[in-house]
């Protein structure tokens, strides 16, 4: 029954939209059918049953009409005079509506509409009441909603990219780096001492950072296919925006993941693209370049080399020390001491 009255709704307001017969004796015809059987429709339904009836009073110009469809505190918000003057200008800028598509829901209450005007494309959301009344709308320009990719993890084995012991000083989730891509699992290294501090003297230079000139190395068996290499490094607390993640190796691993290491030292990268590597071999140093606030490593695993619609890779590693505690197929979080060995 519910499907019948929906259809024949559409149908009837198409139909005699072209005919110009009564359609109001007909509207309230099927307005009566509807609220007799208001439980038997879904919310989908009766949101597009009467944004269908708002579809005609508009194209006919019949704005007191659609006034009428708001409950009354809707009305009171919207007054007569003013409804009148925004359906007035709303049809010179964009003519009649074409046709609609039901898009999603919108928190509780509104429905959204792709809706296609002679002008253009719209989003038209609309909001009823519980006795179906209309207590809100919103017409604005139709963006389509884009699909954020999902993270997933990494397939590949590895092991912490340095020797010693590292905090995990940043561990970012969710991070957009542009509209195109997402970025959900960035993992920052640098060394402390155990009063937690990173340097040793007065922090003013890149020397008195102990993460500073120490050894990165590869974390799995792969072929470079990325090295930036001649950036300089930049004295603590500044930052270099031009390139971000600053001198940088990309490992390629054998289930097509790709593993950036960044904030390298300038000119301290030992291998070049197209060369493989094995598990522990010598990278590079740690550094200061790009966008870093101190010498630290910068860690993270998408799924292809370039940025557009990228899909982040969660890290794990086969065998990593957690504050010296063994764990295996393990994700360090912030503020955790790692290490590959006791």
């Amino acid at each position: 029954m519910k499907m019948i009255l929906v259809l024949l709704f559409s149908f009837a307001l198409n139909y005699f939209e072209m005919k110009r017969l009564n359609i109001v004796v007909l509207i309230c015809l099927l307005f009566s059918c509807w609220l007799n059987n208001a439980q038997e429709l879904s919310k989908e339904d009766k949101y597009t049953i009467i944004s269908s009836e708002f579809e005609y009073y508009y194209n006919d110009s019949n704005y007191q009409s659609i006034y009428e469809s708001f409950n009354e505190a809707y009305q009171e918000q919207r007054p007569l005079e003013e409804t009148l003057d925004y359906f007035i200008n709303l049809k010179f800028q964009l003519g009649n509506i074409k046709k609609r598509e039901f898009i999603e829901f919108v928190g509780d209450s509104f429905a959204r509409f792709k809706t296609t005007f002679e002008g253009g494309v719209m989003s038209f959301e609309i909001s009823l009441d519980t006795q179906n009344r209309i207590n809100g709308f919103l017409i604005e320009p139709y963006k389509e909603q884009k699909v954020i990719p999902i993270s997933t993890r990494v397939k590949t084995e590895m092991i912490l990219p340095f020797t010693g012991k590292w905090l995990v000083s940043k561990k970012g989730e969710f991070d957009l780096v542009d509209e195109d891509s997402l970025r959900n699992e960035i993992l920052e290294f640098k060394i402390v001492d155990e009063t937690g501090k990173s340097y040793k003297t007065t922090g003013k230079d890149n020397e008195d950072y102990y993460a500073y000139n120490q050894k990165i190395i590869s974390p799995l068996n792969g072929k470079v296919v990325m090295v930036v290499n001649g950036i300089n490094d930049h004295s603590p607390v500044e930052k270099n925006n031009l390139f971000g993640i600053g001198n940088t190796i990309v490992i390629q691993t054998p289930n097509n993941e790709f593993v950036f290491l960044s904030h390298l030292k300038k000119n301290s990268i030992n291998v070049k693209e197209g060369q493989n590597v094995a598990i522990g071999d010598f990278l590079g140093l740690c550094g200061n370049s790009g966008n870093a606030s101190e010498p630290s490593l910068h860690f993270h695993i998408q799924n292809k080399l370039s940025k557009k619609n990228t899909v982040s890779l969660k890290s794990y590693f086969s065998e990593i020390f957690i504050n010296s505690t063994l764990k295996n197929d393990y994700s360090p979080i912030k503020d955790e001491i790692v290490s590959n060995t006791p």
